[in-house]
């Protein structure tokens, strides 16, 4: 490891242990993520980390971003899946099909000011994520998007949404666009976040699209392509090291997702197992770090989607 980047991740350890570790226990009984440590966050540049310096962001690479994301989770969960949505989906997605206009609207903003979300589940369209609902009809220059999505990450933080809606259902899911919705567009509303079992701090709500009047240059990439970003982008987040190498990774990010969620889930439960009785009390943190990783069987493709995903690789590599 370079040198800057081995100092790098001693600043990001430092932050997490001193700045972010005091205020855990605040944030999991509040169920939100402190407004100061949010500050740190954008002010430490965790939040721009791919985005390039000359939009405000840190110029730094994807294993990076990844190792920064570990040091994170070290000390809580919440703040971990805050920036790695925000780093990996979001601001990602924008570096590699968003326009030079797109970026520099939205890039400075994400790297300096607020989160963004990735709106793409629905309460009929989870795992078959493709099956979406919410709509967009063109209307002149423009597209009204009418739809509810649910369990959106950093939704009660967020300025902008990247949206996922059918803008010609009669293509079933090759017509799902990705669209900009800014949070301060007329009939853009937000529920309010979940009482979860883990990562409580991190804001898990509905998002609702009434009526939303979106110009057409907020679509992001190309038309109808916004099933394969989905797919990409949440693939990419599960293996650095390959999509780095410009490797095709499919096979191995499902493999990587479903060994890591599975293994943090059950060591945990060990862990709570050795130390016995106090092991189930909150006095200690084993207890939080078993219902934080929870969530890593369920966000971003269950672990049967998973076991799916390698079956078909598998098939596809011997047909």
């Amino acid at each position: 490891m370079p040198y800057n980047d081995s100092f790098f991740f001693f600043l990001v350890a430092k932050l997490a242990k001193e700045q972010i570790g005091p205020l855990v226990k605040k944030m999991e009984k509040e169920g939100k993520i402190d407004d100061g440590v949010l500050k740190q966050l954008f002010d430490n540049g965790l939040m721009g980390l791919e985005i390039s310096s000359d939009y405000g962001g840190s110029s730094c690479n994807f294993m990076t971003t990844i190792l920064a994301v570990e040091e994170l989770a070290k000390v809580d969960g919440s703040i971990a899946a805050l920036v790695d949505i925000h780093n990996t989906l979001v601001n990602s997605l924008i570096i590699k099909v968003g326009n030079e206009e797109q970026k520099a609207k939205y890039l400075p903003k994400l790297a300096q000011e607020f989160p963004g979300s990735f709106c793409l589940t629905e309460p009929g369209a989870g795992s078959d994520a493709f099956s979406l609902k919410t709509e967009a009809k063109k209307d002149g220059d423009h597209y009204i998007i009418n739809g509810t999505k649910m369990w959106i990450s950093n939704s009660d933080l967020a300025g902008v949404f990247l949206v996922f809606a059918n803008a010609n259902p009669s293509d079933g899911y090759r017509g799902i666009t990705t669209f900009f919705v800014d949070r301060s567009m007329p009939g853009v509303s937000v529920g309010k976040p979940e009482d979860k079992l883990g990562i409580k701090a991190s804001g898990t709500c509905m998002v609702h699209f009434e009526n939303v009047r979106v110009p057409a240059e907020n679509i992001l990439g190309q038309f109808g392509h916004g099933y394969k970003y989905a797919a990409g982008f949440l693939n990419e987040g599960r293996i650095a090291r390959m999509v780095e190498a410009k490797q095709d990774f499919v096979k191995e990010a499902a493999m990587a997702k479903l060994v890591a969620s599975e293994t943090a889930l059950k060591v945990t439960a060990k862990c709570i197992d050795f130390m016995g009785g106090v092991g189930f009390t909150t006095d200690f943190p084993q207890e939080k770090y078993f219902r934080d990783c929870k969530i890593g069987t369920i966000y971003e493709g269950t672990s049967n989607m998973q076991l799916s995903t390698i079956a078909k690789q598998i098939r596809k590599a011997y047909s």
